[in-house]
């Protein structure tokens, strides 16, 4: 059942992606040629750190519920394979700086997105 669940979360976090990678284009121009899968990597990185610091350690979810949201939803959201055909695509232009600059950003940002998503997560909501 578990793996149902995985799938439905990896159809709605894929769709997902697509649409914000798409979105992400009017904003591009030619300055950065991947702006829509590092912003989907960032996102996803900060929503797996929060998702998993409020809702998966806390046990406030069920376990098929987490892995659809988490493994399902935000691991298809976010994709590793696609940062990394977009960085030999740059290689094999010649463009390192953007390689690297690419890298860089992913890598770092992805860290500091994730840490920010779980220290924020675990906050405690002050009712007012």
């Amino acid at each position: 059942m578990r793996l149902l669940f995985v799938g439905i979360g990896g159809s709605i976090g894929s769709m997902l992606r697509y649409v914000v990678y798409h979105s992400m284009l009017g904003f591009n121009g030619t300055w950065f040629p991947f702006l829509g899968t590092l912003f989907a990597n960032l996102l996803g990185a900060f929503a797996l750190g929060w998702f998993t610091s409020r809702l998966i350690l806390s046990k406030k979810l069920p376990d098929d519920l987490a892995a659809a949201i988490g493994t399902g939803g935000i691991g298809s959201f976010t994709t590793f394979s696609t940062l990394s055909v977009e960085l030999s695509s740059l290689l094999q232009e010649g463009q390192y700086f953007l390689a690297i600059s690419y890298v860089f950003m992913s890598m770092m940002g992805g860290l500091f997105c994730a840490f920010g998503g779980f220290r924020l997560g675990q906050r405690r909501v002050v009712a007012s």
